[in-house]
C-alpha cells in the first residue's frame, strides 16, 4: 500500500492521538469507509427561511395591535429591505384546548403533537404558548431551589392559561426532560415538586483564586477554579442550545424559563458555546427568559456569615466589596447577554420570580411571525441585525418588540476558529460517526519498563478523499486531528489535537496515495476506549474511528513478545533524541497497515523478545556468529531462535535462515530485538499467511503468532516507466515535534 507520512510526535511520556493495543503479530485494525453510491441521481434544494416574531403594542395604552397584514411591514437586514414570503399571526386567546387521548400504553402527551408521533394535526398547536421551564439544578443552592419551586407551583395554581402548554426539564449531573409539554396542571405540580429540596448536583461555581477579602480562618487558602468554572459554563450553555435544536421543527414561538443560580463566562473562553446557544435558540424560534434564582442578594464589605472574617485591611479599603460587585455582575452578565439576544428579557435582584411568568405571557399574548429568505448568500456566520418599521402613518408611534438580529449559516470556509474548534469537539462527544472521510488504523506495542508500554500508532487516510490546492508546483492541505482515550473506569486519560499541513510535489501523485500519520503513546496495560476524528480543512468533511482498546499484561505469557512490525519502507531518522522502538540504527520503520505488498519492494521485520531465560552456567552452547542486525552488548547468556515462514495454500513455500541470538542486545529494556529484510522478487503474486517462529531454548518456551499479507502483482508492464515509491516521506519527526527533511 503506498503512503505518504505525516510528522507527528515519537517522544516518551506523551499520551497522543491513538491509544491502540495489538496482540504480538496481529495489529488492531479498523477501517471506515464512506458509503458508496447507488448511480442514482440526488438534488439538493436548500431553502433557509429567517423567522423573527414581532409584538405590535399602542404606545399609549399598550394593548396588542391587531388585524396588520404583511404589507404593512418592512423588514430590513443590515439595512437592506427584504422580500416577506411568510406570514402568520397567532392570538392565545383563540387558543383551543387541546385533548391528551388515552392510549393503551397510558397517556399521550402534547409532545406527540411536536414530534408527529401519531395522527394529529400540528396546527391544533396554533395559538398556544410553548413553555419550557428549565431548573439549573447544578448551579441552585438549595434555597434557590425552594424559591424558584415555588414561584413555578404559583403560576401553575393561579396563572396558568387555557393556551399555555408547558414542559420541565433540569439539569444536574445530565440534561433531563421531567415532564413533556402539557396543560395537566397536576403533572407540573408533581413534576415541578421533584426538585424542590433538592441540593446542588456538585457543579456550581469555584473561587478564582483572588487574594481581594480572603477569610482569616482554615480556609484562608483559595484554589483557582477558573478552568473548572469555565467548563461548567460550556456545560449550562451547550443544555440550552440541545433544549433549542430539539424545538426547532415547531414554528410557533417558544419561551424558556431558565432558572440558574448565575452564570460565568471566563474571557473569551466560552464564546464559541454561548454563540451556539444563542444561534440555535434564534433558529428554533425560542426567546430565553433567564432568573437570577439567588434574588436579591446583600453583599456586606466584611462577608457575609458563611465565611469567616476577613484578613488584612481589604474590608477597610473597600475592595473586597468591589470584588464581591464584580463576581456578581459577572455572573448575571451571561444571563442578560442570551435573553437580549434571543428577544427575550432577564429578571437579577428580585425575590419575587412571577413577574417572570407574566412577561412570557405578556409577549405571547399575541404576535405576528414574519419570514423572509436573505438577499445576501455569504454563508460567513456574521451577525445580522434586523429592524422592522411599519408602513402605516396611523401606527408611527406604535412599539414594536422583536429580536435585534441573528447569526448567518456559515459553511466550513467562513468558520471562525473556534467554531472549527468547537465543531471538532462536537464530532468528538457525538455517538453518530463521520463517515465522509475513510479511516485505516493499527496500534503495536513495544515494552519500555516492566509495567510501561510505548504504543506506536498509524493512521491512514485515502488521498483520494482530500481535496488538495495546487499552488505553483506543490498540492497543499490540512488536516485536523483529534483524539480522546478513556480508560475501563470512563476517565478521559488521553487527549490529542494537532493540525497537519501538507506540501507535496505534484510528481508525488498524491490522489493514487495513502496519506499516513503516525504517532505513539506510554500506556500501562489495560483495557480503554478510543474515539479518534480527523477532518480535512478545505470542505470540512469528517471521518471518525472509535474502538475498545486492550494493551496487554506480558507477565501472564511464557514468551514476552512485542508487536511484529511489517514495514514495506524504511526512512531515515538519526535524531538521537528520539524514543520510539521503531526508530533502529539510523532508519526508523513505517508500518504497512494494510499488509499489501508488490514483487519489487522490501519486507522488512522488526520485534523483540523480553526477558528472555538465562543459559544456567556451565550449560552455554558452543559459540555462534552474532547474527546480523544484533548489536552484541554482554548481559549475561541466552538462546532464542527464531525464523520467518511464508504459508500459501498451508504449504509453506519459503523459509528465512534460521537466527540464533546469545545475548540481549537492546539492555535499558532487557530484551533481545530481530530484524529481518525480505526481497519480495522471490515470491509469487498471491495471498499469505507469515509465520514468525521464535523459540526460547533455554526456557523451554515458544510461539508462532500468524498474520495474513497479499502480494499484488506490479502496475507497470514492458515499454512503461516503473511504478512510483512505495511511499514519499514528507517529514520525519524528532523528539521535539520538529520536522526534519529526509535525505535525497
Amino acid at each position: 500500500m503506498n503512503s505518504i507520512l505525516l510528522p507527528a510526535l515519537h517522544a516518551r511520556g506523551i499520551i497522543a492521538a491513538i491509544l491502540v493495543a495489538a496482540l504480538a503479530l496481529s495489529p488492531v485494525v479498523a477501517f471506515s469507509q464512506q458509503p458508496s453510491g447507488s448511480g442514482a441521481y440526488t438534488m439538493k434544494v436548500e431553502s433557509n427561511i429567517v423567522l423573527t416574531n414581532i409584538v405590535v403594542r399602542d404606545k399609549k395604552t399598550g394593548e396588542v395591535v391587531k388585524g396588520l397584514k404583511a404589507s404593512d411591514f418592512l423588514i430590513l437586514e443590515d439595512k437592506k429591505p427584504q422580500k416577506i414570503v411568510s406570514f402568520d399571526y397567532q392570538n392565545s386567546d383563540e387558543a383551543v384546548a387541546l385533548k391528551e387521548k388515552g392510549t393503551v400504553a397510558g397517556k399521550a402527551t402534547i409532545a406527540d403533537l411536536l414530534n408527529n408521533n401519531f395522527a394529529a394535526n400540528k396546527d391544533e398547536l396554533r395559538d398556544h404558548r410553548l413553555i419550557v421551564i428549565f431548573f439549573d439544578l447544578s448551579s441552585m443552592q438549595p434555597e434557590d431551589i425552594d424559591r424558584a419551586v415555588d414561584a413555578a407551583k404559583d403560576y401553575i395554581n393561579k396563572k396558568m392559561q387555557p393556551a399555555d402548554l408547558v414542559a420541565l426539564v433540569s439539569l444536574d449531573t445530565t440534561l433531563k426532560v421531567d415532564q413533556d409539554f402539557t396543560a395537566d396542571k397536576t403533572a407540573l405540580i408533581h413534576g415541578v415538586g421533584r426538585y424542590n429540596g433538592s441540593e446542588g448536583g456538585g457543579f456550581a461555581n469555584g473561587a478564582t483564586g483572588s487574594s481581594d477579602g480572603t477569610a482569616d480562618d482554615a480556609s484562608s487558602y483559595t484554589a483557582d477554579d477558573t478552568e473548572y468554572n469555565s467548563l461548567n459554563t460550556d456545560r449550562e450553555l451547550y443544555a440550552i442550545r440541545d433544549i433549542a435544536r430539539s424545538l426547532g421543527h415547531v414554528d410557533q414561538r417558544k419561551s424558556l424559563l431558565y432558572f440558574s443560580g448565575g452564570l460565568t463566562r471566563n474571557g473569551i473562553e466560552n464564546q464559541a458555546s454561548m454563540r451556539a446557544a444563542t444561534n440555535e435558540a434564534v433558529k428554533a424560534n425560542m426567546a430565553i427568559y433567564s432568573v437570577d434564582a439567588r434574588g436579591l442578594e446583600a453583599i456586606p464589605p466584611v462577608g457575609n456569615a458563611s465565611t469567616g472574617s476577613l484578613r488584612g485591611t481589604g474590608a477597610y479599603s473597600s475592595a473586597a466589596m468591589q470584588s464581591g460587585l464584580a463576581a456578581n455582575f459577572a455572573s448575571q452578565e451571561t444571563l442578560g447577554t442570551i435573553a437580549a439576544d434571543t428577544g427575550g428579557k432577564a429578571f437579577f435582584d428580585s425575590n419575587d420570580f412571577a413577574p417572570a411568568f407574566q412577561q412570557i405571557q405578556h409577549d405571547t399574548e399575541a404576535y405576528y411571525i414574519l419570514g423572509f429568505r436573505s438577499t445576501d448568500p455569504a454563508r460567513d456566520g456574521r451577525f445580522r441585525h434586523l429592524t422592522v418599521k411599519l408602513n402605516r402613518p396611523d401606527l408611527k408611534d406604535a412599539k414594536l418588540d422583536y429580536r435585534p438580529g441573528y447569526y448567518a449559516q456559515a459553511d466550513f470556509q467562513h468558520a471562525k476558529t473556534e467554531d472549527r474548534e468547537l465543531q471538532l469537539t462536537e464530532q468528538l462527544r457525538s455517538d453518530l460517526p463521520a463517515t465522509d472521510v475513510s479511516l485505516y488504523l493499527q496500534a503495536l506495542y513495544f515494552r519500555v519498563e516492566n509495567n510501561e508500554f510505548f504504543v506506536p500508532v498509524s493512521l491512514i487516510v485515502p488521498g483520494s478523499q482530500i481535496p488538495f490546492i495546487k499552488n505553483g508546483d506543490r498540492d497543499k492541505a490540512t488536516l485536523d486531528i483529534i483524539g480522546q482515550v478513556k480508560n475501563a473506569q470512563g476517565i478521559i486519560v488521553g487527549n490529542a489535537r494537532e493540525t497537519v499541513k501538507l506540501a507535496l510535489d505534484q510528481a508525488q501523485q498524491v490522489q493514487r496515495k495513502n496519506i499516513q500519520y503516525s504517532t505513539g503513546f506510554t500506556l500501562a496495560p489495560g483495557r480503554y476506549h478510543l474515539k479518534f476524528v480527523v477532518r480535512e480543512n478545505q470542505t470540512g468533511a469528517m471521518g471518525s474511528f472509535e474502538t475498545d482498546l486492550q494493551v496487554p499484561d506480558l507477565k501472564k505469557v511464557p514468551i514476552k513478545l512485542s508487536s511484529v512490525v511489517l514495514a514495506s519502507q524504511r526512512t531515515p531518522n538519526t535524531d538521537k533524541r528520539a524514543v520510539s522502538p521503531l526508530i533502529r540504527d539510523g532508519f526508523e520503520f513505517i508500518p504497512n497497515l494494510a499488509h499489501v505488498f508488490r514483487p519489487d519492494q522490501h519486507l522488512y521485520f522488526l520485534y523483540e523478545i523480553y526477558d528472555p531465560t538465562r543459559v544456567k552456567p556451565g550449560s552455554e552452547p558452543t559459540a555462534a556468529p552474532t547474527p546480523k542486525g544484533l548489536n552484541r552488548r554482554e548481559t549475561g547468556p541466552v538462546h532464542v531462535f527464531t525464523s520467518i515462514e511464508f504459508l500459501s495454500g498451508g504449504v509453506k513455500v519459503y523459509e528465512t535462515p534460521l537466527i540464533e541470538a546469545k545475548a540481549v542486545n537492546v539492555a535499558d529494556r532487557n530484551a533481545v530485538e530481530f530484524q529481518f529484510d525480505v526481497a519480495l522478487a522471490q515470491l509469487a503474486p498471491g495471498n499469505y499467511i507469515c509465520q514468525v517462529n521464535v523459540i526460547d531454548d533455554a526456557g523451554g518456551s515458544f510461539t508462532f503468532p500468524r498474520t495474513a499479507l497479499l502480494i499484488k502483482p506490479n502496475a507497470a508492464v514492458p515499454g512503461t516507466p516503473q511504478p512510483a515509491p512505495a511511499s514519499i516521506p514528507i517529514g520525519v519527526p524528532n523528539t521535539a515535534g520538529q520536522v526534519t527533511p529526509p535525505a535525497q
